[in-house]
């Protein structure tokens, strides 16, 4: 009797070692891999600001001084747009000039220039696909340069491949007419600005040569 049992355990811990040394060999695997596996990289905290400084000068040496100024004073650049028809709008104005704000990580903002008056917003994004950490964002500058290219290279293919929405969607209009405002006066200083510089840079005299009689 006593032999039949042993032999009964022996049976059943053969087939169990068949059925558990399977996943008893797989998960020591699995750990021996974890274990092996090189560490992440630290966290470097600065990289984001070194990254944005990086960025704003590159979008410098890519866009005009005054855009660049204008970013750099009012955090959005101003793209007028070149399509004779101009975006989708439903106010009847026809071929009335009409330009984009754009900001950094927020829809492009299309409006009329005579009256200020807003279309609609257009949200593209341009993730980073290079960034450790799982971020998919570009930097400030970068997201902003990446939309100015997309609009000064094919403004019609970006309008035409954008998410559109009417106004207030994402960015709040009263935010919006603030910053066209702040635009407005900002060009006005720049303006005077350039006329005081002009008026207190004398005139060049040039020197008076006896001509041959």
């Amino acid at each position: 009797m006593l032999f039949a049992l042993i032999t009964t355990a022996l049976v059943a811990i053969a087939l169990l070692s068949d059925l558990l040394l399977p996943r008893l060999t797989q998960q020591w695997e699995r750990h021996r891999a974890r274990r092996e596996r090189p560490p992440a990289p630290a966290y470097d905290p600065g990289r984001e600001r070194r990254a944005e400084q990086t960025a704003r000068a590159l979008l410098r040496s890519c866009v005009n001084q005054e855009e660049w100024s204008m970013y750099r004073d009012l955090g959005f650049i101003r793209v007028w747009g070149s399509q004779r028809d101009g975006p989708e709008r439903t106010d009847g104005t026809g071929g009335a000039a009409y330009g984009y704000l754009v900001y950094p990580h927020k829809p492009i903002i299309a409006y009329l220039a005579q009256t200020h008056r807003l279309l609609n917003e257009y949200f593209v994004t341009f993730p980073d696909e290079t960034r450790p950490y799982g971020s998919a964002r570009l930097p400030d500058s970068d997201d902003v340069l990446a939309k100015w290219m997309a609009l000064t290279g094919d403004e019609r293919r970006l309008i035409a491949t954008a998410n559109m929405h009417l106004p207030g969607r994402q960015v709040d209009p009263a935010q919006v007419k603030r910053d066209l405002w702040r635009l407005t006066q900002w060009e006005r200083a720049r303006l005077r600005s350039a006329g005081d510089e002009q008026t207190a840079t004398p005139p060049t005299v040039r020197p008076v040569t006896d001509h041959p009689e």
